[in-house]
C-alpha cells in the first residue's frame, strides 16, 4: 500500500512540476534572471509549493503516525552550517546553469533533449562524489 501512496504522490508531483513549467528551462532560467527579462510566474509556483508543505508540518506536529501508519520524518534542521552553504551554493551554480533540479530533471526524461542527459550525470556524479566530499569537510574543521 505504501508503494502505492508513493507512485501516485510522485507522480502527482510530476505532474504539477509539468503543468507548472518546472521542467521548461528558459521558464526557470528567465525566474532567476533578475536584474534582465525577469519572469515571476515561477514565484507563484514556490508559493504553491510552500504553502501546503507549511501546513503539512503543522499537521504533522499533533500525530505521531501517518494514515498509513508510518513514522513522519523528523523536522529538518534549521542549523546554518558549511554542508547548508555549500550544498546551496551547488544546487544554485547547476540551478543556473541548466535551469533544472533534480525533480523537474527526472520529470523530463522523456523529452528533455541531450543537454538533459549531460545534467542527469552531473546530478548522479555529484551525488556519488558528495559522500566523500561530505566526509573530507567534516574534518578538515572539528564542529565547534
Amino acid at each position: 500500500m505504501r508503494n502505492l501512496f508513493a507512485f501516485l504522490a510522485g507522480g502527482l508531483f510530476g505532474a504539477g512540476l509539468f503543468v507548472s513549467g518546472m521542467t521548461d528551462t528558459t521558464k526557470v532560467q528567465g525566474w532567476l534572471d533578475v536584474f534582465g527579462d525577469w519572469d515571476p510566474t515561477l514565484a507563484f509556483v514556490m508559493g504553491g509549493a510552500l504553502i501546503p508543505m507549511a501546513i503539512a508540518w503543522q499537521i504533522t506536529r499533533r500525530h505521531v503516525t501517518s494514515v498509513l501508519g508510518t513514522a513522519f520524518p523528523p523536522t529538518p534542521s534549521t542549523e546554518i552550517d558549511r554542508k547548508l552553504i555549500t550544498g546551496s551554493i551547488l544546487f544554485g551554480i547547476g540551478w543556473g546553469l541548466a535551469g533544472l533540479c533534480p525533480g523537474p530533471s527526472i520529470a523530463a526524461i522523456s523529452y528533455g533533449g541531450p543537454g538533459l542527459f549531460v545534467f542527469l550525470a552531473a546530478m548522479i556524479g555529484g551525488m556519488l562524489v558528495a559522500p566523500a566530499l561530505r566526509s573530507r569537510m567534516d574534518r578538515a574543521v572539528p564542529a565547534e
